[in-house]
């Protein structure tokens, strides 16, 4: 079934586009890079170097190739045939433009019958962890990253693709100057990790009095704040192995030991 068959508009909650190359590059202001975001070819591949700490989140940052989509239909339909879910992640393929461009993404849209989506980074939900111990970086990086969305998707693109920009409460001065400037470019919804963000005076939950600034604008602006999942940095305790994607094979270690590609969105 997709929306064609549906008497109603259907509207996709949870979607993703993949960043660009230089996604978190393109709009840093010179000499940034060490702090914040790079690339560095590491054996032959390509990794992000977040604050000075090579990401292994993902296994091709690049996303080219990436996994088919529905290649883990199966595996998540109770997985019948008992089929390796890396061997189902490796079927790969050349970046499609409608992960990357929101007119092909239009195309996209009308031939699955959807009315609309809400789109949100990839990347960009596991990069605040690894950036936290400097809460000036997260604003600079997500500042720069917030640019680059607007400039390749815009925040609302013919009404139907709606990007979340990324905002952090690390400095609750540059969430709010940040959040004034989206919605100035009329972003009808942002995005934010479920983490308590980490300050300048220490870690401190999101809805601490200090924040009130923020969230005051927030209602009175009346705009959507979309908690979506990603790194937010809390251990296990020692039931499973701390990380992002650390443990999708229930213990026998991460994807990137075994060279997986990322999932399709």
């Amino acid at each position: 079934m997709d929306g064609h068959d549906l008497p109603h508009p259907v509207w996709d909650a949870d979607n993703h586009y993949y960043e660009a190359l230089d996604a978190f590059t393109r709009h840093l202001p010179a000499g940034a890079g060490p702090r914040c975001v790079q690339w560095a070819t590491i054996e032959g591949k390509q990794y992000h170097v977040v604050g000075g700490r090579v990401s292994r989140a993902v296994a091709n940052a690049t996303f080219n190739p990436i996994s088919k989509p529905g290649c883990l239909s199966e595996y998540f339909r109770g997985n019948p045939n008992n089929v390796d879910v890396l061997a189902l992640l490796k079927d790969s393929e050349p970046i499609r433009d409608e992960y990357l461009d929101p007119v092909a993404r239009t195309k996209v849209l009308d031939e699955q019958g959807l009315a609309g989506c809400f789109m949100y980074p990839t990347l960009g939900m596991l990069y605040e962890e690894l950036l936290k111990d400097d809460p000036e970086a997260v604003g600079i990086t997500f500042r720069a990253f917030n640019r680059w969305l607007l400039e390749d998707w815009g925040f609302d693109h013919e009404g139907r693709i709606l990007n979340a920009p990324y905002l952090a409460l690390a400095d609750v001065g540059w969430a709010v100057e940040e959040l004034e400037w989206a919605l100035a470019n009329g972003a009808r919804l942002v995005v934010m990790r479920p983490a308590a963000p980490t300050t300048a005076v220490g870690r401190r939950s999101p809805f601490d009095p200090m924040f009130d600034p923020f969230w005051a604008r927030v209602d009175e602006a009346g705009i959507t704040v979309v908690v979506h999942a990603g790194d937010s940095g809390q251990s296990s305790n020692g039931y499973a192995v701390d990380g992002f994607a650390a443990n999708f094979r229930g213990g026998e270690g991460p994807l990137e030991d075994e060279g997986a590609e990322p999932v399709p969105r």
